[in-house]
């Protein structure tokens, strides 16, 4: 009798315990996104899980830091790119599907500045971004790499004013370590997507760039070569649905042009 209630409670007790070798279809797709798709990401997961399919595993960082982890063999299904580059870069290597490679989102870049202490300043050519800044520091994604900082140094250049602030650009890794620059007031002034706005307090914005002061903002996602999950192609689909655009819309993020 004791074995035989040794044995029950055996039982029950690994049923209450998570197995570790669960199947990789007990959990949703693997999805590697940018970092400043945080919010409108999280909110398609949820609406994926509530139609009933295994929530979505989403991991966010800067596009360049998540294209060397992809080439370098990281387990993933799908990878949403904050621009076209890495996304060619990752295709290049031979990590993209054939014939999954589409653009799902667009947005607009912006120039912000601490709520409590903002800095006036209008964007235009010529502008005197390096007598605003004082003694601070702009604030931006690395602009040798992450798509935010790159965007951003083309503004610059082509409003004539990057040779001011190339030596004094606070870079972060991401746009959203760039965006906590300026909302704690470590910097006077950043470079951020007109969506990370959205999600943060403590900043404002100071002005928009004009669209042709730099590359259209495109948002790509494929499915990636080292896919497994039988639900990937579905998300990727959802995504580009109208029912999907419409969630990242809610973010503040435009249809792809």
């Amino acid at each position: 009798m004791i074995r035989l209630l040794s044995c029950i409670a055996a039982l029950l007790f690994a049923a209450v315990i998570p197995d570790a070798h669960a199947a990789p279809n007990d959990r949703g797709p693997t999805v590697l996104a940018a970092a400043s798709m945080q919010e409108a990401m999280t909110a398609v997961a949820d609406r994926w899980a509530a139609l009933g399919h295994p929530r979505p595993v989403l991991s966010f960082a800067g596009s360049s830091a998540l294209a060397r982890q992809i080439k370098a063999g990281a387990p993933a299904d799908l990878f949403i790119s904050a621009d076209e580059e890495w996304m060619t870069d990752v295709e290049r290597a031979g990590f993209v599907v054939r014939g999954t490679r589409a653009n799902v989102a667009g947005n607009r870049l912006v120039l912000i500045t601490p709520a409590r202490n903002p800095v006036r300043l209008r964007i235009a050519r010529g502008m005197p971004i390096a007598r605003a800044l004082g003694r601070g520091r702009l604030a931006m994604a690395n602009p040798d790499a992450v798509p935010a900082g790159k965007y951003g140094k083309a503004a610059l250049t082509s409003l004539g004013v990057w040779p001011q602030v190339a030596g004094r650009i606070a870079r972060g890794d991401n746009v959203r370590s760039a965006l906590t620059l300026v909302a704690r007031g470590e910097a006077p002034l950043g470079i951020v997507y007109a969506t990370d706005v959205r999600a943060a307090t403590g900043v404002q914005v100071a002005g928009t760039f004009p669209a042709n002061s730099h590359a259209p903002i495109r948002y790509p996602i494929a499915r990636l070569s080292g896919c497994r999950h039988r639900d990937a192609e579905s998300l990727r689909r959802f995504l580009l649905s109208g029912t999907g655009m419409a969630i990242l819309a809610r973010y503040g993020f435009s249809r792809p042009d």
